[in-house]
Parts: structure tokens; sequence; C-alpha cells
């Protein structure tokens, strides 16, 4: 019997149990901590701390084959380190390997070395020290807090008043003050592995919390995949010209790459840039993707099947919680989960049986497909009327970029 453990309990973790619930190779799906979705399609152990060698330990106690790690903190503090001292199978990258992503500064600081293309930036040491060197950037400008802040420790400005008060806000330490790239974002996923990187489908995250992309950066307020984001010409050139010479720098290095190497990039006039990198799956771009594979997942982390994808674009909507992204209210019950026709990828719930109520920022994701876009963004919103909780709130426009551009 395989058994498989998925590390993480938010939309993201949901999704990769869901998927992983339904390949041929696993007969036994495990989650820690999980979430009440997650125990729909998963057994969820508790986890008593949440360190590398307590989820050493659990992978032991449940005789997991293979383990996949979700979230970004558990990277960065040697998970990966841990499990393959154990003699443990585990997807993802060493503490060193994570630093891509645990630290801003160590992140621009490869892109340069490497000649991977990235905006201008200046590193300084405190708020003050960024202030100063605002005027030389120029505005818009984009602030970014040096270590792992859940998808929110990167600020916009549109001018220098804002960016003034806007620095203050960034927790203690290094900031990376950068220029403002203009362009269409994209998130560009790979699996690396010993043999190099296998892209997954592109897509596209929604991280300001309003309609327009206006308001304070979240978490993620919803996502959508469609084979037409980017050309094989423009997938290609991502490839040669940023996640090959990622890889190969990093081996170079001294500290391969493997798992998921996520480049969020800018698509601008003179071609991809990355504003970022992240070590994991992203979130919602997950629920997204995994809504619309149509590979065995299990194959794909096993026996190197190769990433097959649905021909139906698919739309993730993010409901969130009353205060979200600030200090958020818990407590408030879901109703209309059981007539919702969609996939709902629990995110930040308690709760069991058929009562749940909020128990974070972001609550669920909606999920759906269709024919073409047009038709998945309608599913998803025809979805998301049919569930009610005190507060929610959620961004209209998931997806209406594409139908732009098409």
């Amino acid at each position: 019997m395989r058994k498989v453990l998925v590390l993480g309990g938010g939309g993201r973790e949901h999704a990769l149990a869901w998927k992983l619930s339904q390949s041929s190779l696993f007969d036994k799906v495990f989650a820690a901590p999980g979430n009440p979705g997650i125990a729909q399609v998963a057994t969820c152990v508790p986890v008593r701390k949440p360190s590398p060698q307590d989820y050493v330990e659990i992978a032991r106690h449940v005789e997991a084959d293979l383990t996949v790690v979700g979230p970004e903190a558990p990277l960065a503090a040697g998970v990966v380190d841990a499990f393959r001292a154990a003699g443990l199978r585990i997807v993802g990258p060493t503490q060193a390997a994570a630093q891509l992503e645990a630290s801003k500064v160590f992140s621009k600081q490869f892109m340069v070395r490497a000649g991977v293309p990235t905006a201008h930036a200046v590193t300084v040491d405190n708020a003050d020290a960024a202030e100063a060197v605002m005027d030389e950037i120029g505005f818009p400008i984009v602030l970014k807090a040096d270590g792992l802040a859940a998808g929110k420790g990167v600020i916009i400005s549109p001018d220098k008043d804002h960016a003034v008060a806007a620095v203050q806000t960034l927790p203690p330490g290094k900031i990376v003050v950068e220029e403002f790239l203009q362009g269409e974002e994209v998130s560009f996923i790979v699996l690396a592995t010993e043999k190099g990187g296998w892209p997954l489908a592109a897509s596209q995250d929604h991280k300001a919390a309003r309609d327009g992309d206006q308001g304070p950066n979240t978490g993620g307020m919803g996502a959508y995949c469609d084979g037409r984001i980017l050309s094989p010409e423009q997938e290609a050139d991502v490839m040669a010209r940023i996640i090959n010479p990622t890889l190969q720098a990093m081996a170079d290095a001294g500290t391969p790459f493997t798992g998921f190497l996520y480049a969020g990039l800018m698509m601008t006039a003179s071609g991809p840039k990355v504003l970022e990198y992240n070590v994991r799956l992203g979130d919602p771009e997950t629920q997204a993707l995994l809504h619309r594979l149509d590979s065995d997942l299990g194959a794909v982390f096993l026996e190197n099947e190769p990433f097959r994808w649905k021909p139906d674009p698919s739309v993730c909507v993010i409901l969130a919680a009353y205060g979200y992204p600030g200090a958020i209210r818990a407590g408030d019950q879901i109703k209309g989960l059981d007539q919702c026709p969609a996939t709902v990828f629990h995110s930040g719930t308690a709760g069991e049986g058929d009562y749940f109520e909020t128990a974070g920022g972001r609550v669920l994701g909606v999920t759906s497909s269709g024919p073409d876009l047009a038709t998945a963004i309608d599913n998803t919103y025809a979805a998301v009327k049919t569930i009610q909780f005190r507060g929610m709130h959620y961004r209209t426009d998931i997806g209406r970029k594409g139908l732009k551009r098409w």
C-alpha cells in the first residue's frame, strides 16, 4: 500500500490532497495538519510543533512513501534536509536553495549574478536608508521586506509621500527598493529534478485586495489558468532566459534546486523579467492548475509522467473573511457549500460534518472550468453566489484580463 503525505493546511494543500487522492499510485493520502476540507479527501494528522524533525516523525508514523511540501515556511526551516538525512523521499528544495524565496536580498543578488532579467534595485539596511534612495529609483516604486511575509511583504507606492509612510510599516531589517515594471504578471512554475525543469501551464494570480488591482497586496485573491496566457514561443523564451539559467546557477553554487520553482514574471515590452522567486507552488494558482491538470499527479512525482492539460481554462476565486488582508474576524458560519456546483478548496475554515465556519483570512477557493475563459469565469462566479458567510468579500474580476487580451 503506497501512502503520500502533504505538509500544510491551506487551499494549495487541499488542492494537492484532492488531486493525489485521485492518483492510481497512492492508496492513502495524509495531510499534516490539514484542514476540514482536506479531511474530506485525506486523513489529517495533528502537528505538535511545526519543526523539520516533527514532520520527519509524522512521515515515519504514517509510513509515507512520498511527502509533498505545500508552504514555504517548512522549506525555509530545512524540512527537505531533515527528510533526506532520514532517508525519506520528499518533493522540495533544500534550506540553502529555499533562500531564493526566504530572502529577497539573496534572491535579488542571485539574479544579478546569474544574469537573470529583473528590475533594477537597491538593497538598504533600514527604512531611513530606503527613503534616501527612492528618488534614484523613481516612482512608482516597489518596496520589499527581506524575509518571508506570506505574500504580503511587497508594497507598490505611486509617489514619495506614500512610499515614505509605507516603508515604515515593513518589518525591521533589510529592504529592497526596486524599480516598478510595466506589463502583465504571469506565474510560471516548473517542477525541477536532477534532469532539468519541467514547466507547468502558465497561470495568473491576482494579489491586490480589490477589483482593478487596487488596494493592499494579499496572499492572492484568485487565479486563472488558460493555455493562451503564454505562447509556445514565450514559454521557450522564459525557459531559456530565466528558468534554465536559474537552475544552472544554483547547481554551480553547490545548491542544486529540486521541487517546484515559481518565477513571478512581468511580461514587459523588452521581454520577461523576474519580480520574485517562490520555492513552492503558488496559492491560489495551484487550485486553478490542478483543476486543469489531466495527468496523474502521483505518476508525475513517482514515474516522471509529463504534465498534460485539459483544454478547458480554469478559474479560482478566493472568498475572504471580514477584515482581510488586515485584522480578520473568525467564527462566521459558512452556508451553501452543499449547494455549490464548483470544486471548493478550503483555505481557512474550522468545523466538521456539514458545519463550517471562517477561521482564516482567505477562507475558500471556489474553482471551476469551462470550454472557454468567459464560460469558466461565469461558471465560477455563479458557484460563488451559492455560498454565504457574514463579512464575505471577493474580487469580481478574476480572469477578466484574459478576456481583454483575446
